[in-house]
This record gives structure tokens, sequence and C-alpha cells, in this order.
């Protein structure tokens, strides 16, 4: 037997926010397949600075760069399945962006290190996603739900 709508738990605003995300990291990832959304898709390259492509010509992408986004839309939906998961999503999430966004600067765009690839304009969304994730972590949650006790 199901439970009504009118009588299921409502999700936390915190659940909501990793839901949110996840289903957005999955449409990016799946959109990095895309060509015409993904500029010069022809140069898609599995994991190189040498991809040529870039989603909506501006984010450079790889197959590896598309998969980690559909990786990561899909830990966003299982994890929003309780607020302990979703806290922990959204701020180990951010934390990984912003690890991200460092290596981003720190190893050069056509260095061999960028396997990724990445661009100036990815990292700097990689840092706007992670003070986005981790602020929307802290705020969203309450101290009782990233425990699990009440």
């Amino acid at each position: 037997m199901t439970t009504p709508a009118s009588h299921r738990a409502a999700r936390a605003p915190v659940q909501q926010a990793a839901l949110l995300l996840g289903l957005v990291f999955l449409v990016v990832g799946a959109l990095g397949f895309v060509p015409g959304i993904t500029t010069d898709y022809g140069s898609l390259e599995f994991a190189s600075h040498e991809s040529g492509a870039e989603l909506f010509g501006l984010f450079q992408v790889s197959i590896l760069h598309n998969l980690v986004h559909l990786a990561y839309g899909l830990a966003g939906l299982i994890l929003a399945g309780t607020a302990a998961g979703a806290y922990s999503y959204l701020l180990v999430g951010g934390a990984v962006y912003l690890v991200l966004w460092v290596y981003g600067l720190s190893v050069g765009h056509d260095s061999d290190a960028n396997f990724v690839p990445l661009n100036t304009a990815d990292d700097w969304l990689h840092f706007v996603l992670g003070i986005a994730m981790i602020g929307l972590a802290l705020a969203l949650s309450r101290r009782g739900t990233r425990t699990g006790a009440r």
C-alpha cells in the first residue's frame, strides 16, 4: 500500500537543493554529447587538453568531463534522498569543486596535466559552484540534519 502524497514527508530545503543541482549536472553532462550545443563536437576527445569541444561554445569539455557531470548528477539525485546525504553532497561536492578550481588555475591549459580538460571559463565556474554548494549546505541545513539526529 502506498502513502498518499499528502501524507509523505516533505523534502527538506537541503534535499531540494541537492536534487535540483543533481538534475542540472545530469542535463549538463548530457548536453556535452549534443552536437550544436557542444561546438566543435568533431574534436571531442576522451580526456585531453586537446579536446576542442566546448559546451555552449564556452566551457571546454571531453567525454570524461561529460561523464563526470553525469556521475555528479546521479550522486546528487541519490544523496538527495536524505537530508544528511544532501548536506554531504553539497558540502563535499562544493569542496571538490574548489579543489578543481585551484587545480585548474595551477596547471597550464595546454599542459598534459590538464586531462579533464579545463579552460578559464571552467575554472571560474568551478569556483562559483564550489562557493554556492558549500553556501547552500550551510544555509539550508539545520544542525540536527547533518548527523541524522533531531
